[in-house]
């Protein structure tokens, strides 16, 4: 439920793949339709999953968009009609997505995003942080991990059959071919430097 005092504000949606992140954005969008609001949808013309123009979750809903390479491209289509900037997938484009974002709520334009807020690492993703940071209202969403079937919270990149080096791209568009949903414990990467271990000589 969001309160609505004025208008404008930056609504996140995150958590690892398979979470339902785009069919949590398409089902928002629907609802504003219904509510006869002027919505434009976006996705990153690197996203060809399921196909151009149209922005597709897991399950197959999909909305129309328009396919951008740079969030600054988000400018050429909004105009003084618009209510509703959606943009799915915005890891993928640049750290100015952040600025573009603000820009957008602060003038009074009600701004949904989904992204994945890690990276196959297990590292936050990019500019994500800062989005979350900003934002009015974040909805985090889990998975159910592959191997042991408890939350996941983490993308698993699946290469060969085999757990990603850590030294892999940060950025491999896939869907459930390459990546898998994986809990803390059972999420691997290879050739991670070690975390923390300050206290383990006291275990």
């Amino acid at each position: 439920m969001y309160v609505r005092q004025r208008e404008g504000w930056i609504e996140v949606i995150t958590g690892p793949m398979f979470a339902g992140k785009t069919e949590e954005l398409i089902r928002r969008v629907k609802r504003l339709e219904y509510a006869k609001q002027n919505i434009l949808v976006f996705k990153p013309s690197i996203d060809t999953r399921y196909g151009n123009n149209e922005v597709v979750s897991h399950n197959n809903n999909r909305t129309k968009s328009i396919n951008i390479r740079k969030a600054s491209e988000i400018m050429q289509y909004v105009d003084n009609d618009t209510n509703v900037v959606a943009i799915d997938e915005i890891q993928f484009l640049d750290e100015e997505s952040v600025e573009i974002c603000e820009y957008l709520a602060d003038h009074g334009i009600r701004v949904i995003v989904s992204g994945l807020d890690r990276n196959f690492r297990g590292e936050p993703f990019s500019f994500m942080p800062r989005l979350l940071a900003i934002a009015e209202d974040v909805t985090k969403l889990s998975a159910i991990c592959v191997v042991c079937h408890t939350p996941a919270t983490r993308t698993q990149r699946i290469v060969n059959g085999k757990p990603a080096s850590y030294n892999d791209p940060i950025i491999l568009v896939g869907a459930k071919d390459s990546y898998e949903a994986r809990c803390r414990h059972c999420h691997q990467v290879p050739g991670k430097p070690a975390t923390y271990t300050r206290f383990e000589d006291h275990e």
